[in-house]
């Protein structure tokens, strides 16, 4: 085996392309959330977000908007109150970190989080269509995208198939921090959670005037894996 081809075990055991799942048991019911108010403003979105990671790390989740009758209330549309763009790991699904439910968050999730033109248009509809005032771009501890970038980087190789599109879209992100002090590839995921909040706003018109008129706030944030707590990265 070719040591300078980077495994797909690297890439896929963390980060590989899979759908967002909802996360809850099939064994423990959804209970019902008290009524909460439409959330207009960036900094209403990121305080129910916040208070839901609360509740999940705590083991108070309240697995909200998750039953049938919000499955047929929801039938006809939907007004998602905060976009997402997360990795597609599959420990971190947006709606069971955050405690949201059907209908809260408009979801795009590829490994590593990358902004790319697909990902982009969906984003860019989510902000046309529903309005929603909150983007929050989230990274997450030991990427398995962010290793295998920095795999590659070291040892000259190349990742199999198209997992090496991921690789080279992340490498000039990657390369830059590589020998600064502390951890590699933690410091490398901080650095892709900021280039891919900049790129939304350098490459899309459209979000780059809805922040700037504050109605909408683009933010970058880094998931724990050792303790389940979502932080801002500034």
């Amino acid at each position: 085996m070719n040591r300078n081809l980077v495994s797909r075990r690297s890439l896929l055991a963390t980060g590989g392309a899979t759908a967002v799942a909802l996360g809850l048991a099939a064994s423990a019911p959804a209970t019902a959330a008290p009524h909460q108010p439409p959330v207009v403003t960036p900094a209403e979105a990121w305080r129910r977000l916040r208070h839901g990671n609360h509740r999940f790390i705590t083991g108070h989740s309240r697995h909200p908007h998750q039953s049938l009758a919000d499955l047929h209330r929801l039938a006809s549309g939907q007004h998602p109150f905060a976009i997402t763009l997360g990795c597609a790991d599959s420990r971190v699904a947006p709606e069971v970190l955050f405690d949201q439910g059907l209908g809260d968050l408009f979801d795009n999730r590829v490994a590593g989080n990358i902004v790319d033109d697909l990902l982009l248009g969906s984003i860019e509809f989510a902000v046309e269509e529903f309005h929603s005032p909150l983007i929050v771009v989230l990274g997450h501890e030991r990427c398995g995208a962010i290793t295998a970038t920095i795999n590659a980087i070291r040892t000259g190789g190349s990742a199999p198939g198209h997992i090496g599109t991921i690789v080279e879209s992340l490498r000039p992100i990657v390369e830059p921090v590589l020998g600064q002090p502390g951890d590699e590839v933690d410091n490398a995921v901080r650095a892709n959670i900021r280039a891919q909040v900049q790129a939304l706003t350098a490459t899309s018109p459209i979000i780059a005037e809805r922040v700037h008129t504050g109605a909408l706030k683009v933010v970058g944030a880094r998931y724990d894996l050792d303790n389940g707590q979502v932080t801002l990265v500034d």
